[in-house]
């Protein structure tokens, strides 16, 4: 969030963008929202934005419109003469939103002549360009021979980068005597699968059972992916292993080293010899998560793989399970929250910049820019300030733009040209700031009429001189 701060000291006119309460110029409340799906070929065509705006053939180009995008990274192409949105390049969804539904890209236009901003989504649709994938090839399921009928026992699921219909929608398992298949579905959106026994087992009758898993998304047709269930029946072992905690809540700063120490999780067993023995290890992880933790199977030490970084995921929720040596196990999450610390200056993308200004002319605009922070909470919040004593001011317009404009009519016969420095700086602890420097030079007008160094002259001539 932004406030406008009042000068702490002399030598500074620090101005502060509002993220949310900003003053809007004329038509930058309008909005304009488009939809196009992901993977289209880069040059197809979006939208007219000159008849969604209600401009006439030419006014686009005759305004200088452009497409703003955060950051310097540009999604959409506008003809100016034609008025026509095109796409820059290819999009994937699954790399710009990840699982996030709906993506949407947000962009602006910017009309130079007179400066006004529209602002504009582009909700990118999924296509089924991915099929559910298992982790592992094979899912090792341990049940003892005395488990009663109607017990259900999880499976890992498959992952589909796919999002809506898209994703995974159902699983199937192979014909058997043993099991059903019960597929659930859980707040976050996403379906588990379980196995349900229908009959005893008799580990005496049979040792072990193979079955094969699918998943199916909700394409037409639809994708799937296998993954093989070795169920292997084991000798009943009548105490399973216990957490100390069901939960367990841990911070971690995202500057923390490489094999720090997380969290341990401590479960006990009260059987004897191998069905006492306990070995930890992740269960229903994502690749996310085996990237950046590892578990020790026999401490229960869960340590750091890789950097985190809070700017790309703000906490993860791993699921631990402590298995026996006679096949029973118990399960705990342990919900890591990242915190964020102030790793990333402010940046200062320039969107606009006149180099000449006439003199005479009161309140030009004489720069657009925009200005934004990855980081979170003080880290994130931004101060602009330029040099005090200059004839020029900032104002917020939309967002976090910025317009750089004369304080009023320049004088070139008393200054020609002026060096501004554009100073950004966070809230975060330490400060981090990024400065950019202007040159702006004062043309010339015909202000100013001839003038004569003396109001008369005498001049003394010598008569009869010849011509």
């Amino acid at each position: 969030m932004v406030e406008t701060r009042l000068p702490k000291a002399p030598e500074k006119r620090q101005v502060t963008a509002i993220i949310f309460l900003l003053l809007l110029w004329e038509a930058g409340s309008a909005s304009i929202k488009y939809s196009v799906l992901e993977e289209r070929d880069s040059g197809s065509f979006v939208a007219n934005l000159a008849k969604d705006l209600g401009l006439g053939v030419g006014e686009l180009a005759a305004r200088g419109a452009r497409i703003l995008s955060k950051g310097n990274k540009q999604y959409l192409q506008l003809e100016r003469k034609s008025g026509n949105l095109l796409l820059k390049e290819k999009l994937d969804r699954e790399e710009l939103c990840g699982d996030t539904d709906p993506c949407i890209l947000h962009f602006k236009v910017l009309l130079k002549n007179p400066v006004q901003f529209i602002q504009g989504e582009l909700q990118l649709q999924d296509v089924n360009d991915h099929a559910p994938e298992f982790l592992e090839n094979e899912i090792l399921l341990k049940i003892p021979e005395g488990r009663h009928p109607g017990t259900s026992f999880p499976l890992k699921i498959a992952q589909d980068l796919d999002v809506g219909s898209n994703t995974v929608q159902k699983y199937t398992i192979s014909t058997n005597s043993y099991f059903h298949l019960f597929t659930r579905n859980h707040s976050d959106g996403k379906k588990y699968p379980e196995l349900v026994l229908d009959q005893a087992l008799d580990r005496e009758e049979q040792t072990q059972l193979r079955l094969t898993l699918t998943a199916l998304d909700g394409g037409s047709p639809p994708r799937t992916g296998t993954s093989q269930v070795l169920i292997v029946i084991v000798d009943i072992n009548d105490n399973a292993p216990e957490f100390a905690q069901r939960l367990y809540e841990v911070q971690v700063p995202e500057n923390t080293p490489i094999g720090s120490l997380v969290v341990t999780v401590s479960a006990t067993d009260l059987d004897a010899g191998t069905h006492g023995e306990l070995s930890y290890s992740f269960f229903q992880y994502s690749n996310q998560i085996i990237q950046a933790f590892e578990i020790n199977s026999i401490t229960g030490e869960i340590r750091l793989k890789k950097m985190l970084d809070f700017e790309e995921i703000q906490s993860y929720h791993v699921e631990v399970e402590a298995s026996d040596g006679g096949g029973l196990s118990e399960k705990c999450t342990v919900a890591i929250e990242v915190m964020d610390i102030n790793d990333n200056a402010p940046e200062l993308t320039m969107s606009l910049l006149l180099s000449d200004i006439p003199e005479n002319s009161p309140e030009t605009v004489v720069a657009v820019f925009g200005i934004s922070d990855p980081d979170s909470g003080n880290n994130g919040k931004i101060m602009c300030s330029i040099q005090d004593h200059l004839p020029f001011l900032l104002k917020p317009t939309v967002e976090n733009f910025y317009t750089l404009l004369t304080e009023g009519a320049l004088d070139r016969e008393r200054r020609a040209d002026y060096n501004i420095t554009i100073t950004v700086t966070d809230l975060g602890t330490p400060r981090l700031k990024t400065q950019q420097s202007i040159t702006v030079r004062v043309s010339d007008v015909n202000d100013n009429a001839p003038a004569f160094t003396k109001t008369s002259y005498t001049l003394f001539v010598r008569e009869n001189n010849s011509p």
